[in-house]
């Protein structure tokens, strides 16, 4: 790298944990909450269904921007990577291809709610938890404390940006919401403070508690844990 290229270089990536942790609690939960519908129940199927359709689309997206933001720049600048890079790569086409079976999976389910098409879909998210685990703990060792001497804090940046951008409208305090109840109790008002705007805290406070209690009530059948 040239001298003007050095510049500025090393980045804080504690985002990330907070991603992956929230990742592996909306996949964790996610086998039980199709095998918790009654077969023929299709207006709970419904629900849990378009649960199971965003939280795979947001792992898509996560993953797409890291394809696209992150690998090329860590073989670059850190070539003593490329071999972790490429395990990350080889990943998430594993993981891509899992979710296209779930995607696939989830119509008969939703629209039938029939106890064989429950099972299918359960396991295939059961395969995507496993996979997804493992790749979770692998980036998390290998790639994140390279990418934190490798990048500068603009383009780790970029990823929480492209994630966002990608998110409609109408679901960002939902998946504030989502967001906030992985993290432990105690770390969620420090947290809000220290990463979000005062206008987008007042929204949380005056709107997004009720819409995603409402969500989470549809969702798992309990109230928010705020």
């Amino acid at each position: 790298m040239t001298s003007e290229t050095n510049r500025g270089i090393g980045c804080d990536t504690a985002d990330i944990f907070m991603i992956h942790r929230l990742f592996r609690w909306l996949f964790g939960d996610a086998p039980g909450l199709v095998r918790g519908v009654a077969a023929g129940d299709t207006t709970r199927s419904e629900v849990v269904g378009d649960h199971i359709e965003q939280i795979v689309v947001g792992l898509h997206l996560h993953h797409h921007g890291e394809d696209l933001l992150l690998w090329d720049r860590l073989e670059s600048r850190a070539p003593a990577c490329a071999l972790h890079v490429e395990q990350m790569r080889v990943q998430h086409h594993a993981i891509a291809d899992l979710l296209e079976r779930v995607k696939a999976q989830l119509p008969a389910w939703r629209t039938g709610a029939g106890a064989a098409d429950r099972e299918l879909l359960a396991g295939s998210l059961d395969e995507v938890l496993s996979t997804l685990t493992e790749h979770l703990g692998q980036e998390e060792e290998q790639i994140v404390p390279v990418a934190a001497v490798s990048l500068t804090q603009e383009e780790w940046d970029e990823l929480g940006k492209h994630g966002m951008s990608q998110i409609p409208r109408d679901r960002l305090l939902i998946q504030l919401g989502a967001m906030l109840e992985s993290m432990p109790p105690e770390d969620r008002a420090g947290w809000m403070k220290a990463n979000l705007p005062p206008l987008p805290r007042l929204l949380w406070a005056l709107l997004g508690k009720r819409q995603y209690a409402a969500y989470r009530a549809r969702v798992y059948g309990e109230p928010q844990v705020a």
